[in-house]
């Protein structure tokens, strides 16, 4: 995989990690109700409310952000090798987590979840690829 389409599958990641941890981290509850958009509440069908857990969610994506932002800013292969490790961590729990949880929502939304944590997971494995 060429170093261009590392940066592009890092930035995804860094992207999508802003979002979701500046919303978790600084608005928990509504995060907790709406994530990924208002209405939705994929978030709270899975649980009640805690506050300290979705901050500490956005936490996570944050730190994960600079990680990403670095890795684009500076991408050695040791770099990039790191990041979609650290991201391949947590999205591989992330996703069979949810796959084994997939009963609370809609055929629509479960389709949904999976496609975007699936996504995630593909860009981190895409990380880890030899470079051409």
């Amino acid at each position: 995989m060429t170093l261009t389409r590392k940066r592009i599958c890092v930035l995804v990641l860094a992207v999508m990690a802003v979002v979701v941890g500046v919303w978790a981290a600084a608005f928990p509850l509504s995060f907790y109700g709406d994530f990924p958009s208002p209405g939705w509440g994929w978030v709270s069908r899975l649980g009640p409310y805690n506050e300290h857990l979705v901050r500490d969610v956005g936490g996570l994506y944050l730190a994960l952000a600079v990680l990403s932002v670095l890795a684009f800013r500076r991408p050695t292969v040791t770099l990039l090798r790191v990041t979609g490790g650290a991201w391949l961590i947590f999205n591989v729990e992330h996703f069979l987590w949810h796959a084994l949880h997939l009963g609370v929502f809609s055929a629509w939304h479960a389709i949904g979840t999976m496609a975007a944590l699936g996504m995630a997971l593909v860009l981190s494995i895409l990380l880890l690829l030899p470079d051409r």
